[in-house]
């Protein structure tokens, strides 16, 4: 007889069954991976964390990749004995990660891949034994070489050491070819002389400027209006850079032909010159420059202050020119006067007026410059009560206030400061750069360029005083040697006891 209470024993699983569990366990963990792999390689974040960022892309060049409708081929034939071959390829990585699959990338070793790399360099009609880069857009190419994009010293191979790179300027070089390609034919602007203006040959105070600009498809043509029955139809723009005399009537009358022909004009004025027919010109268009100096008093002691006539300043937000730069403060060097801005005159003609610059709070326009009247200007600056002081401005004759809405327009930039673009000042930074790049931009319609540069290269340096020198040689002779004393000491320490 069977016991009633006796539980029947587990059901068995059959090997079969267990043996499809197993396989559709692995089939659904092989799904999972790869739709996590999938969604991985389409929604990735990359971040640079070199001490200076020279990978990192600027917000120019990723904001000109999202402008190129075609396909760019960069065909790369480095030699891995080229110092830079590690950089230009990270660097190129950067580009087609913000190329959003724009950009397709050929790397040719040219020592080991002979056939392919005759086959391309026989294409593009190329002759060079350095390392370089092919650009390709639609049918069009350039060719950048490895000597373009760093700077090299070799002094140290006299004594058996290898080429150093002091400064990779990779990016600056690449984006330039990409937008001669893109864009097709240089944008010619026109740099009036004849003024006293900086010369743009020789010895130019104005050489950084120049080579920044001209990275950006720019040419500047110098332009002597003397010699001109008007200003050429090619130029896109015209730049008038702090005339030390005044311009004539019939040099005023071709730049009144221009402007009102919806010209494009970036005006820099020099306080010091008198110039009272450009005074007048950009009166009538709501901007009058006044006759003073920014100033401000700084604190050198417990006691002691001092007057100085550079103005630190901040770019404001409500520009397209300096939306990017909001807030970024910048030096402008040299005398600095204020403009005045009468929107409310010139807006029956169809005229808008943007501050675009203003100086840092503290700032007093003095309108008796030359006094060395301490008291004085003392008193002046508690009257000034903070009143906001512009130094830049842009004008637009007829367009429109919505950026979206594309229309032609006349516009022009008017800085009251011409030094800030100089070579000795552009040294201590950037920001004066990006600020000329992006006013060329907007005046010629390229608001999508508008933004930071590639930051220009600089030699890392260290200047050391007498007091640093002797610290240096107390932490190397005296401090570290310590430490390891100590050390010694605390474990034969615990050994013995």
């Amino acid at each position: 007889m069977a016991d009633v209470g006796t539980k029947p024993g587990p059901k068995k699983i059959g090997r079969v069954q267990i043996g499809f569990n197993v396989l559709v366990q692995i089939i659904l963990a092989l799904f999972l991976v790869a739709m996590v792999n999938s969604i991985a390689f389409r929604h990735y974040k990359r971040w640079d964390f070199s001490r200076d960022q020279k990978y990192a892309l600027s917000d120019k060049t990723k904001r000109f990749l999202q402008t190129i409708k075609g396909k760019v081929r960069i065909t790369v034939f480095f030699s891995p004995n080229t110092p830079i071959t590690a950089d230009v390829q990270n660097l190129l990585t950067e580009y087609q990660y913000a190329g959003k699959g724009k950009i397709d990338i050929e790397n040719i070793d040219p020592e080991r891949n002979l056939s392919r790399a005759k086959e391309v360099l026989e294409k593009y009609k190329v002759v060079s034994d350095e390392s370089l880069l092919i650009i390709d857009y639609e049918g069009r190419n350039k060719t950048v070489k490895a000597s373009e994009m760093a700077d090299v010293d070799q002094t140290g191979m006299a004594f058996g050491e290898g080429p150093r790179v002091t400064a990779f300027k990779g990016e600056q070089t690449i984006t330039s070819a990409m937008m001669d390609l893109v864009e097709g034919k240089k944008n010619t602007i026109g740099y009036v002389l004849g003024h006293k203006e900086p010369p743009l040959a020789g010895q130019s105070p104005v050489s950084i400027l120049k080579a920044f600009i001209e990275n950006e498809n720019v040419k500047l043509q110098e332009l002597n209006l003397f010699e001109v029955p008007a200003i050429p139809p090619e130029l896109r723009a015209v730049v008038i850079v702090g005339p030390q005399y005044d311009f004539s009537d019939r040099e005023m009358a071709l730049l009144h032909d221009f402007w009102d022909k919806q010209g494009r004009i970036l005006v820099l004025l020099d306080p010091a010159a008198k110039t009272p027919k450009i005074d007048n010109f950009l009166n009538k268009l709501g901007v009058k420059a006044n006759d003073d100096r920014l100033m401000v008093f700084l604190r050198t002691g417990i006691q002691e202050i001092a007057v100085t006539r550079d103005v630190q300043a901040r770019f404001l937000a409500d520009s397209p020119i300096t939306k990017r730069l909001a807030d970024v403060r910048a030096l402008f060097l040299g005398g600095t006067s204020s403009l005045t801005l009468e929107p409310q005159r010139v807006r029956a003609a169809n005229v808008r007026l943007e501050p675009l610059v203003q100086a840092e709070k503290g700032y007093f326009a003095e309108k008796d410059y030359n006094t060395d009247d301490q008291a004085k200007l003392q008193g002046d600056a508690q009257r000034s009560a903070n009143a906001p002081l512009t130094i830049a401005a842009s004008i637009e004759k007829g367009g429109s206030a919505d950026e979206r809405v594309q229309m032609n327009s006349a516009r022009m930039v008017v800085v009251s400061n011409a030094t800030f673009i100089q070579d000795n000042v552009l040294a201590q930074g950037q920001q004066a750069l990006d600020f000329i790049s992006g006013s060329i931009n907007w005046l010629l319609n390229r608001e999508q360029l508008i933004g930071i540069a590639p930051k220009v290269p600089k030699t890392l340096t260290f200047t050391l005083d007498e007091n640093a020198l002797r610290s240096v040689r107390w932490i190397v002779l005296v401090l570290i040697p310590l430490v390891f004393v100590v050390f010694g000491t605390v474990v034969w320490w615990q050994r013995r006891a």
